[in-house]
Formats: C-alpha cells, sequence, structure tokens
C-alpha cells in the first residue's frame, strides 16, 4: 500500500496535489480502494511518460552523434 504510514499518506498527498493538480477536497472524498486504484493508475502513467522521454533522447542523441 502507498501510504502504509502518515509520512507516506501525507508525501502522496502533497505529490498529488503540487504535481498533479487534484485538490485536496477530491483526495478526502476518495473511498480508500478508490485513492489506491488512482495511485496506481498514476504509477502506471508516470512510468510511461518517463519511459517515452527516454525513447525520445535516445532518439536525440542517436541524430546528435550522426551529425
Amino acid at each position: 500500500m502507498s501510504h502504509d504510514t502518515a509520512t507516506n499518506f501525507y508525501k502522496m498527498n502533497f505529490a498529488m496535489v503540487q504535481h498533479h493538480k487534484w485538490s485536496m477536497y477530491d483526495l478526502e472524498n476518495l473511498i480508500p480502494f478508490e485513492r489506491q486504484l488512482y495511485i496506481d493508475l498514476l504509477a502506471q502513467h508516470v512510468k510511461a511518460e518517463q519511459e517515452r522521454i527516454k525513447d525520445e533522447m535516445a532518439v536525440v542523441r542517436a541524430r546528435n552523434n550522426r551529425k
């Protein structure tokens, strides 16, 4: 579970509000399993975006090395 400690719970709330534009109202009104589902989906999305960026950077580096 992503918020197994009070510290992790508040860190996750902070990240979701600051970086992913959730509101505290929305977070506080999620059912616990619903909150976990959204956290898991968000983690998958972030991982996919990191992979996409990594792949794009590899293409750019390859292009620059050919010049």
